[in-house]
């Protein structure tokens, strides 16, 4: 199993070495010297990582034949791919890896089906599930411990308490009600 680790930022300095965006929950298992990583594209990969700091709060990498700043300039924008296990879990316990995310069945805490996660999307300020409605629409649920509230990996589903207006139209239809309820008392 694949599993993207990082993205390769600008070059830092003059002797290869690079700044890299962490997409990993365990950079030191997946990214230490020594990690060989697949790459996409294919065609720059695979690299083996040589040395790693941090440096003002950023990963800094150099990998083994990247000796000078025009060659670690040649993979920015490079994602790192980590070969995992697809047995292997997370070493927190409400950890999860996407794989295990992924075709969970999305429903409400009343048990209400909403749908299934077909992607995630990591952001800086938190992960997001893609979710895709029968009728094949898409709903986006931030994936926080407010909103969802259960991983059940066993019965293969994510429970959501989803606020108003998230998963659904309902709050704006209500207020639509409303609005035309009052229009018409208005009339009379």
């Amino acid at each position: 199993m694949q599993l993207v680790v990082a993205r390769i930022g600008r070059a830092h300095g003059i002797k290869g070495e690079v700044t890299v965006e962490v997409r990993t929950d365990e950079p030191e298992l997946r990214l230490g010297p020594g990690a060989v990583l697949l790459t996409d594209p294919a065609s720059t990969g695979p690299l083996t990582i040589e040395t790693g700091r941090v440096h003002s709060g950023r990963l800094i990498l150099r990998f083994e034949g990247v000796k000078d700043r025009t060659a670690a300039e040649a993979l920015r924008n490079t994602t790192l791919i980590a070969e995992v296990d697809p047995e292997a879990l997370p070493e927190e316990e409400d950890e999860y890896y996407d794989h295990q995310l992924m075709d969970l069945d999305v429903v409400t805490k009343e048990g209400v089906e909403v749908g299934r996660i077909t992607e995630i999307s990591h952001l800086p300020s938190q992960d997001l599930f893609i979710v895709e409605r029968p009728d094949g629409s898409e709903v986006l649920i931030p994936f926080v411990e407010k909103i969802v509230t259960e991983i059940d990996l066993e019965e293969q589903k994510a429970v959501i308490d989803p606020p108003p207006g998230l998963i659904d139209d309902q709050a704006d239809d209500d207020e639509a009600a409303d609005g035309d309820s009052a229009a018409s008392q208005e009339e009379s």
